[in-house]
């Protein structure tokens, strides 16, 4: 039975879904097409159909893994207008961010894997990363494109940290990692906001 061209639409979107979630999971290579389809409850025959190649997929579902972070990200801040970068770092750097494999940033859960990617989906990570930094600006003060140091360096210490807490099996060892991480960039923004205010 042929599929319509909707249905055969919101199938390849729902398999853009579940492989922005196991990638994270599993790593773009560990996990094969078979066990992908099967997740979204299609067969490996309606694979090719749909996409040119796993590397044509792994950039789609990073650019979906990406920008649902990113609305992660906004969601956070909405909540706190009046310290938006506050209210991200509270959700980045926690324990619940920390376990989730499936949901969690992409950039912590593929980045190193991304690098031996090709261009495509290094591509979607890089539009993240710019998304990320561009959000950050704002909310540090005084990072422009002339000057992106600061969103660099947060974003940085913030992605290294849940690197490394993911890393180790000691909980209390992760929490310090998440817990020095925020207490470095708050204090950082803080020092720099007084600075600026500070009489010349």
């Amino acid at each position: 039975m042929r599929v319509s061209r909707i249905q055969a639409e919101e199938n390849r979107q729902k398999v853009i879904d579940v492989a922005s979630r196991l990638f994270r999971e599993h790593g773009f290579d560990g996990i094969g097409l078979k066990d992908l389809m099967e997740n979204a409850g299609l067969t490996q025959g309606a694979f090719y159909k749909q996409f040119a190649s796993k590397e044509d997929l792994a950039a789609q579902a990073s650019r979906r893994a990406l920008e649902s972070a990113s609305h992660r990200w906004s969601a956070a801040a909405k909540a706190d207008p009046n310290d938006p970068l506050r209210a991200v770092i509270a959700f980045y750097l926690s324990m619940e961010h920390l376990g989730e494999r499936l949901d969690g940033c992409p950039v912590v859960a593929l980045g190193s894997d991304a690098a031996r990617q090709g261009a495509d989906v290094k591509a979607s990570f890089e539009a993240g990363i710019r998304e990320y930094l561009e959000m950050l600006a704002p909310w540090i003060g005084g990072a422009t494109d002339q000057e992106p140091g600061k969103a660099m360096a947060i974003l940085s210490t913030m992605v290294g940290a849940v690197v490394l807490a993911r890393a180790v099996n000691d909980d209390r060892l992760s929490r310090q990692f998440l817990q020095a991480a925020a207490q470095h960039v708050l204090k950082g923004t803080c020092a720099d906001h007084n600075q600026q205010g500070a009489p010349q």
